[in-house]
């Protein structure tokens, strides 16, 4: 049976992580190691500058007071041992969409991203819904896309950023990474003591309709499959930038 890792970065007691977890535990033999509490916009953060602190709930469970980067270092380098490590790495469910330039701040798919690094393929699922959510499907998804990259693989160095659109999905399509149409809103508030604090939000208008982008897969009803990499160069500009160069 294989090996399962699982975490997120909406916390251990999130209702998305345990709907990935029931629709995993019959595929190997599942580890959930998760933050112990919300870590949402966290992104590809590591936890340098205190201790982390691991508690674990039972021989399948562990918490840890980090970053979902955090749980999958410890997973991988602490926590299992030679024989529970893990031949993928399921991330999610997430309570949101991760599509286009959000990949940058979700913890979700820094999960999937530093287990790829470590040498475990990674899956990222995130919900494309933001309340009422209704994992049944999403968790069926979860479940085929996981059975099917334990059974075929996933390319050395990619993880899959997976959004799943509310309802039954028509299906699925391969999709490149969109970019949206959205501002920063910051407002600013008076605490009890009359001191200022702020909320960052955003006003989306919409997305770049470029053609097989992961916005317009959900847009269509189709789940997005957007297959992902740590290397963040752009292979298109090195030409052009070669006259910077000096001896």
């Amino acid at each position: 049976m294989p090996n399962i890792l699982i975490t997120n970065d909406d916390g251990y007691h999130s209702e998305g992580i345990q709907a990935l977890e029931n629709a995993l535990k019959d595929l190997g033999d599942v580890y959930v190691v998760a933050p112990e509490s919300e870590m949402s916009g966290a992104s590809h953060s590591l936890t340098l500058a205190r201790p982390l602190r691991i508690r674990q709930l039972d021989e399948r469970h562990w918490t840890v007071d980090g970053t979902p980067t955090d749980c999958v270092t410890l997973a991988l380098n602490q926590i299992l041992n030679e024989d529970q490590r893990p031949d993928i790495c399921a991330t999610g469910i997430n309570p949101g969409a991760n599509l286009g330039d959000d990949a940058t701040y979700s913890g979700t798919i820094a999960g999937a991203l530093e287990s790829t690094i470590l040498g475990v393929p990674g899956l990222a699922f995130s919900l494309v819904a933001y309340r009422n959510h209704d994992y049944i499907e999403s968790a069926k998804v979860a479940r085929e896309l996981t059975k099917k990259a334990l059974a075929e693989g996933i390319p050395t160095g990619t993880l899959l950023n997976v959004n799943i659109p509310k309802g039954v999905p028509k299906g699925y399509q391969v999709t490149k990474q969109g970019f949206k149409d959205a501002r920063p809103v910051i407002t600013e508030h008076i605490d009890p003591r009359g001191k200022p604090y702020y909320w960052i939000g955003e006003d989306r208008s919409g997305f770049h309709a470029e053609g097989g982008t992961d916005f317009e897969a959900i847009d269509d009803g189709f789940v997005s499959v957007t297959p992902m990499r740590s290397d963040l160069t752009n292979h298109e500009v090195i030409k052009e930038l070669k006259g910077w160069e000096t001896n």
